[in-house]
């Protein structure tokens, strides 16, 4: 190496710190880049994507490639600095090459590389795959003979290479990473994906019409009392039952009972003849499973049952789907049933809502993991019937008991404040 000219050998080590700038920044990345997006551009046909997906799948080889040629043109590098010093400076040069070079290699090419391709990882790694893969061909042999002994190693702390293709997330990682998102998903859009999310956690018990609200047709009132409900009712599918919700004897669809009324050829053995036979759901379905059952039965509303099949509610189509996207309204005012504003902004609240349809609608952070109604919330914590005028404080929300009946609690005025505190109130 006396032999070879100073500008020769500048000009060799200049290329060699070029090339471990390439390594180091195309190994950061290739490791940074984002495997969902990664796979999307690759199965549109992108051919750096569909490249650098492939090295991906085997992270070990892809690795033992780079380090190799790294620590290649790194030594090459540390030999060639060490000639130039030595003949500029003697053996004080190779102090003073060893400094240099650490400094050097150090800028330009570890943190400035790997800088740049965390910050642009698909500028940096696309163009690095169409290198790589003819260099994984052509150190093949020695790359196996390197992994084989580094996998060796870690699977005495039982990593298995193989794992690394598998990507899976969670639900709530699958949360951070719509929340996470930005401007790249609307706000509306985040929304609905993580009310998706949400249905997992609850089941058609959380939003089911209570049993004494359900709106039906009792089938032993008199012809002219029935005529006058299926008229002016206001829901297109009405239960049918015999004197309570326990004697349900079907589902009707008004529309096929209107042209007969009008007609006035239907009586109580025609409508009875027209209702579908009913639809029962367990109370602890998840609603996940519930909008597959819907859409599988071909059905929309189904009538929700306890252990002991005694019926407890209603859940329909439509309320899981509110679920998702919210109310099918926009108006604040008729936001949420039941619930109105007074002139001192209290809300006036009926104590059968449910508090996920409170929470949903209002904006609210009523607590989900015990009872179902604002009712039961209340009697939870105090452990008794109130009286009016009893209030109490959950959370940020004063409660005060504006009207009770024989065993439950019928209207609450709710006043959200600041307060943390969780007290009990007479």
């Amino acid at each position: 190496m006396n032999e070879i000219p100073l500008p020769y050998l500048f000009g060799a080590l200049a290329l060699l710190l070029v090339l471990s700038g390439f390594f180091s920044g195309s190994e950061t990345g290739l490791m940074t880049l984002n495997r969902y997006r990664l796979q999307h551009l690759a199965k549109t046909g992108h051919g750096g994507a569909r490249r650098a997906s492939r090295l991906l799948e085997r992270p070990d080889r892809l690795i033992g490639v780079i380090l190799l040629g790294n620590n290649l043109v790194n030594i090459a590098a540390s030999a060639v600095a060490t000639v130039i010093g030595i003949r500029l400076y003697g053996d004080l040069g190779v102090l003073g090459a060893t400094v240099a070079l650490t400094v050097i290699v150090l800028i330009f090419s570890e943190v400035t590389p790997k800088t740049l391709a965390a910050l642009h990882p698909e500028r940096i790694a696309f163009p690095a795959s169409y290198v790589y893969g003819p260099l994984l061909r052509t150190f093949a042999p020695l790359v196996y003979v390197i992994n084989w002994i580094a996998n060796g190693i870690l699977r005495l702390f039982r990593v298995s290479p193989e794992d690394a293709a598998a990507h899976n997330l969670s639900s709530e990682e699958l949360r951070t990473v719509v929340t996470e998102a930005g401007a790249m998903i609307p706000r509306r859009h985040q929304q609905m994906l993580l009310s998706i999310l949400d249905l997992e956690k609850a089941t058609v018990e959380d939003i089911m019409v209570p049993r004494n609200e359900i709106v039906g047709i009792d089938i032993s009132e008199d012809w002219d009392s029935i005529l006058q409900q299926l008229v002016h009712n206001e829901h297109t599918r009405l239960p049918i039952y015999d004197g309570s919700i326990d004697g349900l004897q079907g589902i009707v669809h008004l529309r096929r009972v209107l042209a007969l009324i009008a007609e006035g050829a239907l009586d109580k053995e025609r409508l009875l003849s027209l209702a579908r036979e009913p639809y029962f759901v367990p109370e602890s379905t998840p609603l996940t499973q519930q909008l597959l059952n819907f859409q599988n039965q071909r059905r929309r509303i189904g009538f929700v049952v306890d252990e002991y099949g005694d019926i407890q509610g209603l859940v329909t189509l439509e309320d899981i789907l509110e679920e998702i996207v919210g109310e099918f309204t926009t108006d604040p005012a008729t936001r949420a049933k039941n619930v109105y504003m007074d002139a001192d902004d209290s809300y006036l609240v009926d104590g059968s809502v449910t508090l996920r349809a409170l929470n949903r609608a209002m904006g609210w952070k009523l607590p989900l993991d015990g009872p179902k109604t604002l009712n039961g919330l209340i009697l939870e914590h105090l452990e008794a019937i109130p009286q009016p005028g009893t209030s109490l404080r959950i959370n940020n929300y004063v409660l005060e008991i504006a009207q009770t009946r024989a065993n439950a609690v019928k209207t609450v005025r709710v006043r959200p404040t600041k307060g943390k505190a969780k007290v009990r109130g007479d």
